[in-house]
């Protein structure tokens, strides 16, 4: 497992623990990088992927409720949400990261974390957000 996909791995993590907390996300992420709560720090990457996130979140629900016909982000499982919030930063907000590659990245994480239907899912909203993403950017 890469270093970038690792660092994604955590970043879903800190979201995912944030949202069931009730606390910010990005602050955790700070938190921790500042006094880690396992033997490895957590990776730059991360840190920068959930406060990208915090930064733009309203725009990314906005997209995520706007395409998942049918879905409310209400009614999406908790770790679903998180994978597609880092899916749609990723794609609509970080450069670096080409968009078949956070599509493949988040369905993978779907597939290790979360239900059987859930690839499937990640992939098709996501793959939406790639669809219209001149018109979000």
């Amino acid at each position: 497992m890469g270093a970038r996909t690792k660092a994604r791995r955590r970043a879903v993590d800190l979201l995912f623990e944030a949202e069931s907390r009730r606390v910010n996300a990005g602050d955790l992420a700070r938190e921790r990088a500042q006094t880690p709560v396992t033997p490895a720090p957590l990776n730059e990457y991360t840190v920068a992927a959930v406060q990208g996130v915090v930064a733009h979140w309203s725009d990314i629900d906005d997209a995520l409720t706007t395409y998942s016909q049918g879905w409310s982000l209400e009614r999406m499982p908790d770790v679903d949400r998180a994978i597609l919030r880092l899916g749609a930063w990723e794609i609509l907000f970080n450069d670096e990261v080409p968009d078949g590659v956070a599509v493949s990245e988040a369905v993978a994480l779907a597939t290790e974390l979360s239900t059987d239907e859930s690839p499937k899912f990640v992939n098709g909203l996501l793959a939406r957000i790639v669809e219209v993403k001149p018109t979000l950017v």
